[in-house]
């Protein structure tokens, strides 16, 4: 009888009742904590003292000020917070294990969290089992239910009415175990924390907050930064107090302390974090629209920096969509090796080489109905080693039917010498043509009895070869040219014969294939040996799961960062093993997706490529925008150190706090918002892969930021010395200098924006992002509201003649343009080679 499952209405009255199929519920913070946590950081706690100072010299109205730049700032961190939590539980959702279910009388894949008792779950090999339940159904259903009991045998479960004594019953599976084989139906009887997995204790793995090695090195610049912040703090307060011999104690004391704190929040670089946290958070939410959905944080910044690609062919490198394209025939006809081939696949399969055959005998009118009407009394299950297996059904006769590598199948065969070669010269010229080759064997037995413990004991009778051929899928060619124009090697790791894997290796333009490396010549390699051999080969044939851990270990050992597919449960290793570890969505086990650090939603090769692009983009962004608050800061920093150290007063100085929590308030949304979409430089795909082990900031980039960062000082500092000692005009020298800085930080992210490409190309590719221009719009309106409204006066700055404000522009575009040249010099410098 067939199962219907759950209706929708069912469902919905059960999860009432029952709640979600989760062992622990997570608890959110409170937003007052969050609040408090954000005032608790150096900046806020500088800015509330600044305000309280304020209010000390009797001064409400800046105090009130600094108060409202308070709120204005906690609210743009809640609101990204609020955005990256959103963002992160939308990944986590995407990540969460799923199983396919009947309800409404058909199949449908949901959340593991949604299940709840009744539901009809399907599991298959390589599935963790969501829940505790009764096997209603099963076809060679085998669970390890180590994790459990403890027990390493794995079980074989039945539908059987279970009438043991020990706890553990095998007409029954249990939340947390792993289907090693087959395929069962299976009712839930319990969900969540009433399952025996819940009753334990164990926790379901969730994604770690651990910090990323970009995440250490920051938090160390941040560190380094708050010191000098601290002895400047220091200074410039011992300074100041010492300029001011005139004014009272309380007076001199308050003024420096004022001055030291207005340097203090320059220097300290508060949005570190900040651009960590939203990159990787948006960069990973960014890569799931696109197919590629991150697991693991750090995974976002290792992606830029993979030098080899190792790849499955079936169903990444090809369409995973098989037909048979060729037969050979030995005694037989071509009804009875179409019946032998689908009596040993599965009645309901999602194989596509079983999906092919049974399509083939469709077209000879051999139908289901027909080819099953018997009794299956025995499998003899698929076997990595062996690479076949065999199903026996018993209708009017006992007929074993194998299929499987025509190695294995043939050494079970009696076959006279020149068949053999005639054979084995057939095999050759099919593979040479890359199509998969399937040998067909069956044999007759005269009772249950005399059936082989194992197919490798069974004597059969040869009768013939299935040629398959999986079509590559539609540019590759141009993938793979990509892969090698980033300097990314990319290899082949199949479990099809090397002649096959050449040809398909050869019409996709893979390069060194002559060479390959088998399953058996691994296993007499020793690590050293293999470590060498892996140097030059780019395909790997006749593999089992184990070998791929060798194979990344060998890689790794040269020195490469190795990205690699899986799909198995015996793949988990290898793929926690890689650096970065690729599931398959839609083919892969649960189990592989647990341990990959990115799953491929749709089994794509082109999904891949355009993934580690999207992650040499996210690190180069990152970097700029490091580089960026670096270069923003020195002029900041210095404008707030230099004039005390002058002996400029108090009410001349070029940056008061206010100043300071402004520009703070124009650097957030450029290096959060601006520079995290900053698209794919042109040439990204042409470098070779970063090395790993490099800092965000090398000696060549820190120069570049401090030398730019400089410029940006002098010349705004330059022009506020020269009015302030000419005009003695303080309003007028800090609204011009204020104004260089505010105006080179938008032409900074132009400028920036790309090593390579002119500072136009870049505009170009801003005119294509709506938010972009939005954005930057929002900057210069920004600009012209504090010089030409009321708020100059609060701001104690002064609006700008028209002749006035074209001259900072002028000098604000000179300033940050001058490194256009760089970048002419630096192409043609390169052309030139």
């Amino acid at each position: 009888m067939k199962e219907k499952g759950l209706t929708t209405k069912q469902v919905l009255e059960l999860q009432k009742q029952y709640g979600k199929n989760e062992l622990t519920s997570q608890k959110k913070e409170n937003f007052f904590i969050k609040v408090l946590h954000i005032l608790c950081e150096p900046m806020f706690l500088l800015l509330l003292i600044a305000a309280t100072i304020y209010f000390i010299l009797g001064e409400p109205r800046d105090g009130i000020i600094m108060l409202i730049f308070v709120i204005v700032i906690i609210s743009i961190d809640v609101i990204q917070e609020w955005k990256t939590d959103k963002t992160l539980n939308a990944l986590k959702s995407l990540s969460a294990p799923k199983i396919m279910v009947i309800r409404d009388d058909k199949e449908q894949e949901i959340d593991s969290s949604d299940l709840v008792p009744g539901d009809i779950m399907i599991v298959h090999e390589g599935v963790k089992i969501p829940a505790d339940g009764k096997v209603i159904k099963c076809s060679g259903l085998k669970v390890d239910e180590s994790t459990l009991t403890g027990e390493s045998e794995n079980v074989w479960k039945t539908t059987e009415e279970y009438t043991g004594i020990d706890y553990w019953r095998n007409d029954y599976c249990y939340q947390g175990t792993l289907v090693i084989q087959g395929t069962g139906v299976i009712k839930v009887d319990k969900i969540g924390s009433s399952t025996e997995y819940g009753k334990i204790g164990k926790s379901i793995n969730s994604v770690q907050n651990t910090k990323t090695p970009l995440q250490k090195q920051t938090d160390k610049l941040v560190t380094v930064c708050a010191i000098i912040a601290f002895i400047l703090f220091v200074l410039v307060g011992v300074f100041t107090y010492l300029d001011l011999p005139d004014y009272s104690l309380k007076d001199r004391l308050i003024e420096s302390i004022l001055s030291g704190i207005t340097l203090a929040m320059a220097m300290i670089p508060e949005e570190f974090p900040v651009i960590l946290t939203v990159f990787l958070s948006m960069g990973a939410w960014r890569l799931a629209k696109k197919n590629s959905l991150i697991k693991k944080m750090p995974a976002v910044e290792t992606l830029g920096a993979v030098s080899v690609l190792c790849v499955d062919k079936t169903g990444t490198i090809t369409k995973n969509q098989m037909e048979v394209h060729e037969t050979y025939l030995n005694d037989c006809d071509e009804t009875d090796l179409a019946r032998t081939m689908c009596l040993c696949s599965e009645e309901e399969t999602y194989d596509p080489m079983e999906q092919a055959m049974f399509e083939y005998s469709e077209n000879l009118e051999i139908h289901k109905r027909d080819l099953f009407k018997g009794t299956k009394v025995k499998e003899y299950p698929f076997d990595n080693d062996t690479k076949m297996l065999g199903h026996v059904w018993k209708d009017k006769d006992i007929i074993l039917n194998a299929k499987g590598s025509p190695e294995s199948i043939i050494k079970l065969c009696k076959l006279d010498k020149d068949k053999l070669i005639e054979i084995d010269n057939k095999i050759s010229t099919m593979q040479s043509q890359g199509l998969r080759v399937i040998a067909i064997a069956n044999k007759k037995y005269k009772s249950l009895k005399s059936l082989p413990k194992e197919l490798t004991d069974a004597h059969l009778d040869f009768l013939g070869l299935v040629g398959l051929v999986d079509p590559p899928r539609d540019n590759i060619q141009d993938d793979i040219k990509t892969c090698y124009d980033a300097g990314i090697r990319v290899v082949m790791i199949t479990g099809d014969n090397g002649i096959t894997a050449s040809a398909i290796a050869k019409e996709i333009g893979m390069k060194d294939i002559t060479n390959v490396i088998t399953g058996s010549m691994i296993d007499k390699m020793s690590d050293k040996e293999l470590q060498d051999s892996v140097k030059d080969v780019t395909i790997f044939s006749r593999v089992i799961p184990e070998h791929k851990m060798r194979i990344v270990k060998a890689f790794q050992a040269n020195g490469e960062v190795v990205a690699m597919t899986g799909d198995g449960v015996n793949d988990a290793p290898a793929l926690k093993q890689a650096e970065i570890g690729i599931a398959m969505g839609k083919r892969g086990s649960e189990v592989s997706r647990e341990a990959a650090d990115l799953i491929l939603m749709d089994d794509n090769f082109t999904t891949i490529v355009d993934t580690i692009k999207d992650g040499r983009r996210i690190y180069d962004n990152i970097k700029k925008s490091i580089e960026y608050v670096i270069i923003i800061h020195i002029p900041i920093a210095l404008s707030s150190l230099i004039p005390p150290l002058m002996g400029i007063s108090t009410d001349n100085l070029l940056l008061l706090p206010l100043h300071v929590v402004l520009l703070e308030l124009l650097i957030d949304p450029t290096c959060s918002i601006v520079l995290e979409r900053q698209p794919a430089e042109s040439n990204i795909m042409d470098r070779k892969p970063r090395n790993v082990k490099d800092n965000i900031l090398n000696l060549d980039n820190l120069l570049k930021s401090i030398t730019q960062g400089l410029m940006l000082f002098a010349t705004s500092f330059t022009t506020y010395y020269y009015i302030l000692m000419s005009a003695n005009n303080s309003a007028l020298a800090r609204t011009m200098s204020l104004l260089i800085i505010m105006i080179g930080n938008i032409f900074l992210v132009q400028v920036n924006s790309s090593s390579y490409d002119y500072a136009f190309e870049s505009i170009e590719k801003l005119f294509k992002d709506k938010l972009l221009l939005f954005i930057n719009a929002l900057l210069w309106i920004a600009i012209f509201t504090i010089v030409y409204s009321p708020l100059n006066r609060v701001l104690k700055l002064q609006a700008l003649t028209l002749e006035q404000f074209a001259i900072v522009v002028i000098i604000a575009f000179v300033t940050i343009f001058w490194y256009e040249l760089v970048k002419l010099v630096k192409r043609l410098m390169k052309e030139s080679m």
